[in-house]
């Protein structure tokens, strides 16, 4: 068994989809989606098709190794998130070759079902109460909201009521809350949102200063004891090492479609578990995304919770589902996400609604903020 073709496909609202086929005619999808860079990592799959047409399709981690280490510039959210793509989509090939879900090549699975959250709020939170209800309707308990929308480097505590006020309502809905920081809130005035918040009982603080600063993440962590998430912004194992070193962090949410795929992060699992730090994988994406994320939870024990993407602002005109079809696969029941029992990923592309999607493709892109004297504010 040889690999033949790799495809890419532009599916809307903003998702990139992979299919790889075998000589013999085996198929298997992933997703690459990188956010508002499809065209960029469209374009990196023109070295993995150099390299890879032709290869045994079965031997994963030699592909792996191979696509990370064999160009020798290696890293980065591009190459990461092609690199992440095609691995979906050869354990999603392999495993309705051989007629086997992911999880049960790689080890078996540890748990039947795994809570899931979802959003509400969109980019500048509003109408807490009545979107929690909806979620409820729903079966969540559990939803995760941006904290703020854009804030100045420097500013009051009074700035937090706000913000207060959303969690509080939300909780009284009977929800537990996940807080967005988005990178948002810079070292200054994060600190003191990080306090103010401390007595809600949030189920974690995501991203209270963007990753690129580590010894800050460190110092809040230290400052509160509400968990610290983060982690949509590193791409390997290299990336998470010095933030389990310093102790900065106590939940990772690597981005399946970002991080080296399937099979770099079960190694993120692994590593973080002997850290005692939780997984709870980043993905406002699509449906193979998704269902990836649903075979690292089957596998790894740390896994604790689970975003998924169904109702979200950013899924405009196209949600989660659409382009599936066994939608039920991956509809939450009471909350939870049953584990894919399936070969491969676990669900059913439906290829020609993909084709037909992609000859319009898409061109997202997120949108660019500013302070009110006029620089640049982080979305």
């Amino acid at each position: 068994m040889k690999i033949a073709r790799i495809e890419t496909f532009y599916v809307p609202p903003r998702w990139l989809f992979v299919r790889v086929e075998s000589d013999d005619g085996a198929i298997g999808w992933g997703e690459a989606s990188l956010e508002g860079w499809a065209e960029a990592v469209d374009g990196a799959f023109e070295a993995l098709k150099d390299r890879f047409l032709g290869h045994d399709p079965f031997a994963i981690e030699d592909i792996w190794q191979i696509a990370y280490r064999g160009g020798f510039y290696r890293g980065g959210p591009v190459m990461m998130s092609a690199l992440s793509g095609l691995d979906q989509a050869l354990w999603d090939l392999k495993g309705k070759a051989l007629g086997l879900p992911a999880w049960q090549m790689m080890g078996g699975r540890v748990r039947d079902r795994i809570r899931a959250y979802a959003w509400i709020g969109g980019d500048r939170p509003h109408d807490v109460a009545e979107a929690c209800a909806v979620r409820k309707s729903q079966g969540f308990s559990a939803i995760k909201m941006n904290a703020t929308a854009e804030l100045d480097w420097i500013g009051t505590p009074k700035l937090f009521d706000e913000v207060v006020a959303r969690v509080e309502a939300a909780q009284g809905a009977g929800m537990d809350v996940g807080l967005d920081f988005h990178g948002r809130v810079h070292r200054p005035m994060a600190k003191q949102l990080a306090h103010v918040l401390e007595p809600l009982g949030l189920l974690f603080i995501e991203e209270p200063l963007l990753s690129e600063n580590p010894e800050g993440l460190a110092q809040i962590s230290a400052l509160v004891s509400t968990p610290i998430a983060l982690g949509e912004r590193l791409y390997s194992r290299w990336d998470f090492k010095p933030f389990f070193e310093k102790g900065a962090v106590d939940i990772i949410q690597p981005d399946l479609s970002h991080a080296g795929g399937l099979s770099e992060c079960r190694r993120i699992a692994a590593m973080a578990e002997a850290f005692d730090v939780a997984v709870a994988p980043h993905c406002p994406l699509g449906p193979l995304a998704l269902a990836a994320c649903l075979q690292l939870a089957a596998n790894a024990p740390n896994v604790a919770i689970q975003e998924m993407s169904l109702g979200i602002h950013y899924n405009v005109g196209h949600d989660l589902l659409e382009f599936l079809s066994d939608k039920e696969v991956l509809t939450p029941v009471d909350g939870y996400l049953p584990i894919p029992q399936g070969p491969g990923l676990g669900i059913t592309i439906d290829e020609a609604a993909v084709r037909e999607a992609h000859k319009d493709r898409h061109r997202w892109r997120n949108p660019i903020w500013r302070q009110k004297d006029g620089s640049f504010a982080e979305w």
